[in-house]
């Protein structure tokens, strides 16, 4: 076999369950862990009886149908979702196909019922258990008619209906957590191009005028060179000050980019905890505009509203939250507290990194956590700051 064509043969498709696990930063073995409930195809023997015991056709069939099971669900779940069913198919075939002699084929069915669950955007959960129990019933008649014992397949069709849906339901959750993903990606995307187009329009209305003024000037003093000299000199020091004017304008403006802004932040933690469940409360104040807080003091507090936002949205239980900012003495103030489980706080890399960016600009981190929750108080002093102007 050729290069590219090994290439397309062990490629990953990009909706297959590898994939998505990769692109969500988990390992990509991790579908793989699921085989290990394949010790049944070892452990059924133990239990069944009637020279379904281990006899060397059961050691011959094992051979012969176990790697062909693996291959079936390496193609599910690296596969696209139309090769994936088509393979959880074969795993329902092998069962039927072997149960005559092969007792232990029982763990094929289950797995493979449980992976015809419903494509991506497709389908739906009725006749997902529509199918299940045909084919438990198509199952349960088959093995009825070759004398199998009742108690040894009437626990099929509920094992295999919860075990799907449970698998259903993870894959729900997977979904909802990639789709909050895009969502809280696109609220960045959103805020930081609102904020591009902001500098945009101020370094064009800055520019635009100063410009304008320098060409002006530069013609008159182009014009009185030869006629007045002097003056000709005084137009172009007019000049020369109006472009270091400008350039320090220039830079004031250029300093408003932000690594991360405080707003922006706190719509992506509303967006990240509201769709898991938990109400969020905030409110910006518009009477203090950009450039309020220095560029690094923003960027330390929305980091911090960030880390914070998604520590509820992983361990606290909350049901509320909320966050606060104000300008309190000098000192630029932000709260954030929620009504989860609380406990002992476990500090990691998101905490720690929180408290050296907050210290590092001389400010102080304080967390607190009880019964009745979580709150965290951060202040950072400002040069010059008015003595209040609150904006939540």
């Amino acid at each position: 076999m050729n290069g590219p064509a090994r290439k397309r043969f062990w490629s990953i498709a990009p909706d297959s369950p590898v994939a998505q696990d990769m692109r969500a930063g988990r390992p990509p073995w991790l579908p793989f862990v699921h085989l290990v409930w394949t010790a049944w195809v070892f452990l059924t023997p133990m239990f069944a009886g009637g020279g379904y015991g281990y006899t060397k056709r059961w050691a011959l069939l094992t051979l012969l149908s176990y790697p062909l099971f693996v291959a079936l669900y390496v193609v599910v779940v690296t596969s696209s979702e139309r090769r994936a069913r088509q393979a959880a198919w074969g795993m329902v075939a092998l069962c039927l196909a072997l149960l005559p002699w092969y007792p232990s084929g029982l763990s094929y069915f289950v797995f493979g019922s449980i992976l015809l669950r419903p494509c991506r955007g497709g389908g739906s959960v009725a006749g997902y258990l529509a199918l299940l129990a045909v084919l438990n019933a198509l199952l349960l008649a088959w093995a009825r008619y070759l004398d199998y014992q009742w108690q040894s397949v009437l626990w099929m069709p509920v094992v295999s209906a919860i075990i799907g849906m449970l698998g259903l339901i993870d894959r729900i959750n997977q979904e909802r957590e990639a789709m909050l993903r895009m969502s809280q990606d696109e609220v960045r995307r959103l805020a930081a191009l609102a904020e591009r187009e902001r500098i945009g329009r101020d370094l064009h209305d800055l520019l635009g005028h100063t410009l304008s003024m320098v060409a002006l000037k530069s013609d008159l003093a182009a014009r009185l060179l030869e006629r007045d000299p002097a003056a000709a000199r005084g137009e172009i020091a007019a000049v020369s000050r109006v472009a270091r004017e400008a350039l320090a304008q220039v830079r004031r403006a250029v300093s408003g980019i932000r690594a991360a802004g405080i707003a922006a932040e706190l719509a992506s933690a509303k967006l990240l905890l509201e769709s898991d469940g938990v109400a969020f409360e905030y409110r910006v104040d518009e009477s203090l505009g950009t450039g309020t807080l220095p560029p690094e003091v923003e960027s330390a507090f929305a980091l911090a509203v960030r880390e914070a936002a998604t520590n509820i949205q992983r361990h606290a239980r909350a049901r509320r939250a909320g966050a606060g900012f104000a300008i309190e003495d000098g000192e630029a103030v932000l709260r954030i507290s929620d009504d989860g489980r609380g406990g002992a706080i476990v500090p990691g890399n998101g905490l720690t990194g929180m408290r050296e960016r907050i210290e590092g600009l001389g400010g102080r981190l304080r967390i607190e956590s009880g019964k009745d929750g979580t709150r965290i108080e951060a202040r950072i002093p400002l040069a010059g700051a008015p003595a209040t102007g609150t904006l939540w």
